[in-house]
């Protein structure tokens, strides 16, 4: 059985730097703590994170304390955000209704999750019967729970959408997905988002 524990990232700050440099707020680095000691009993093989910062920041305490090499990988960054109003609940609602949906200069879901899904493939095909701590975003792990269980969609989306840090536990026997399991999570306003 291969187990993979996906970490959303904590509360970033979005006041400073862009998508890919966001730190962890106050309270994110803080909290961040708080999930390595709701994981304190896992022993990693290997992690894997999407090379934004607030995903490693995330996971880092981690990492750190298991002395565990990180992977980064291009394919579990965040969907590219567009221009004007993205990150509004009509603009959510769009994308999940219509995954080829998206906004001038974005991402569509399709695409997220296409490559994402090639990326956990090649995870589940490197760390076969291991267990790997991947670091992660809010609209990227949803895609890839929707790509193994469609019912997965806006609503679901949208009630994980205050959660960070959050992780889950997929199993695998191969590359097949055998079981769901949300292990951690504390509720924080998104404010990427006007609701």
């Amino acid at each position: 059985m291969t187990y993979l524990y996906f970490v959303r990232h904590a509360q970033p700050d979005y006041r400073i730097g862009s998508d890919s440099t966001y730190l962890l707020s106050e309270e994110g680095m803080s909290d961040r703590l708080k999930a390595a000691d709701a994981l304190r009993d896992v022993r990693f093989d290997a992690a894997v994170s999407s090379p934004y910062t607030r995903s490693i920041e995330t996971i880092r305490p981690i990492i750190e304390s298991q002395g565990l090499e990180l992977k980064m990988d291009i394919r579990l960054r965040e969907r590219d955000k567009g221009v004007g109003k993205t990150n509004c609940r009509e603009m959510f609602l769009k994308r999940w209704n219509d995954h080829s949906f998206c906004e001038e200069g974005g991402e569509c879901l399709r695409s997220v999750q296409e490559r994402n899904i090639d990326a956990l493939s090649d995870i589940l095909r490197e760390y076969k019967d291991k267990t790997v701590l991947v670091g992660t975003h809010g609209t990227a792990l949803s895609t890839i729970l929707n790509y193994y269980d469609t019912s997965f969609g806006f609503e679901s989306f949208m009630r994980i959408i205050d959660y960070m840090p959050y992780v889950v536990r997929l199993s695998f026997e191969g590359l097949k997905l055998v079981e769901t399991k949300e292990i951690f999570y504390i509720e924080k306003e998104f404010h990427g988002v006007s609701k």
